[in-house]
């Protein structure tokens, strides 16, 4: 059907706009924008009073779980600060909240980029914090300096990353389970609290492809980029993980009158099995690892042979066939064990968590952020799970790490210097601004 001339001349002002939006962009120097680094510290300091222990500092961390008041309270304090930024809030049916700022092209995708604000039980001021705190304050510059980009850009503030990233499981369409508890709060129940609606909760689903790419920044929650002094990493994807549950049956006897040499003692075939996995781990080169976190034994009494142990193996890498191979291997060692301790050792993989890669153009855009601030890159995976590896499935990816002090996270202890969350936000507004010329 032709255009109507009203029609034509507004799709040609449009264009013309548009096209003079870029040409302004195009023509500034944009490394030279840089984000109010007090602002930002000002809103991670504020948003840490909602969960503070009581007369506790910033140093005493936050109990921000999901569902609880403190995380309701964090929420509103998000949506206002948004709001300063010239965004107007929503909260989608999964409750995640988000905010469009448009762009001057109305037939480009969006930029997406945010993170969360829930904590773990007694946790710091900067898992997920930063990355959201950081991605309000990039909007908010924006509006100081009056500028609009090529592409709409949406905040996006995650719902319970904490508790298995339940708000972008949610925007990928996956099935939740509305009876699961989280912090004793059922999700059917929390869920109302924070703004959702569970019989609307496939109207929070994004479309695959329905973006140009998702951007995060993050603390690092390990210690590669503090020990090497590296201020910027660019993660090349978020790992894979392997978990196994492991019965070992023994024979459980008296362990006053059973001879050390007749034992069937399942807790010294654990012992071996833990000690295997190490070994077994740590056995080549690479960012691999291998944790046993969780051991029952049965009947658990001083006096009585362990009969019976059950412990988890989990293991992480941005490999999924080392991992598999890895586990391969403790397979078979565990046989052997069994065999030297007359035991029965079930292995059983429970749970595999394919890697999230991260978009190499989007790799690449970042290190050439942080070129034009004059900040080091180091690429690094990320051994912890993120928002971004859902979005992962839906479209490209990147992310942006800064030092964690000492490595440490989910701990009071938690700490990344001013400088460095500055960096980072700056980092991710210069990605955004080179995202948005592509």
């Amino acid at each position: 059907m032709p255009l109507t001339r009203r029609e034509l001349l507004s799709a040609l002002a449009t264009a013309a706009v548009a096209s003079a939006m870029a040409d302004l962009l195009g023509a500034l120097d944009t490394p030279s924008i840089r984000i109010d680094a007090a602002r930002l510290q000002q809103s991670l300091e504020g948003l840490s009073v909602f969960g503070r222990p009581a007369s506790g500092t910033f140093a005493d961390g936050v109990n921000r779980v999901a569902y609880s008041d403190a995380d309701v309270a964090g929420r509103l304090y998000a949506m206002d600060l948004m709001r300063a930024a010239g965004l107007d809030p929503h909260i989608d049916s999964a409750g995640n909240i988000s905010a469009l700022r448009a762009g001057s092209d109305p037939l480009l995708k969006p930029i997406l980029f945010g993170s969360h604000i829930d904590s773990v039980p007694g946790g710091g001021n900067f898992d997920g914090d930063l990355g959201s705190m950081a991605a309000v304050e990039v909007v908010h510059t924006l509006q100081d300096h009056k500028l609009i980009t090529r592409h709409p850009l949406r905040v996006v503030i995650w719902q319970n990353e904490e508790g298995g990233l339940i708000g972008s499981h949610a925007a990928h369409g996956d099935s939740l389970d509305f009876e699961r508890q989280f912090n004793g709060v059922k999700l059917a129940d929390g869920l109302p609290k924070i703004g959702g609606d569970q019989k609307k909760i496939a109207e929070a689903r994004i479309a695959p492809g329905s973006f140009t790419c998702y951007l995060e920044l993050h603390i690092e929650q390990g210690g590669y980029l503090y020990k090497a002094g590296i201020p910027i990493g660019v993660v090349e994807g978020i790992v894979s993980i392997d978990e196994y549950d492991v019965d070992i049956r023994g024979f459980a006897n008296h362990a006053g009158t059973t001879p050390m040499a007749e034992r069937h003692n399942a807790l010294l075939a654990a012992a071996e099995l833990i000690q295997a996995v190490q070994q077994i781990v740590t056995s080549e080169p690479g960012r691999q690892v291998g944790t046993v976190g969780r051991l029952s034994v049965y009947p658990n009494a001083p006096n009585v042979v362990p009969g019976l142990v059950k412990h988890s193996i989990e293991l992480r890498d941005l490999s999924a066939e080392k991992i598999a191979r890895l586990g391969e291997q403790i397979r078979k060692q565990a046989q052997q064990i069994a065999q030297q301790t007359g035991t029965e050792i079930i292995v059983k993989k429970v749970e595999n968590d394919p890697p999230a890669m991260a978009s190499p153009e989007i790799q690449s855009q970042i290190e050439q952020a942080a070129a034009s601030l004059g900040l080091k890159t180091m690429r690094l995976p990320s051994g912890a799970g993120h928002d971004a590896q859902m979005m992962a499935k839906l479209g490209p990816m990147g992310m942006i790490f800064v030092p964690s002090v000492d490595g440490i996270s989910h701990s009071p202890k938690e700490f990344t210097r001013w400088t460095d969350c500055a960096n980072g936000a700056n980092v991710l507004l210069q990605t955004i601004f080179r995202m948005d010329n592509l």
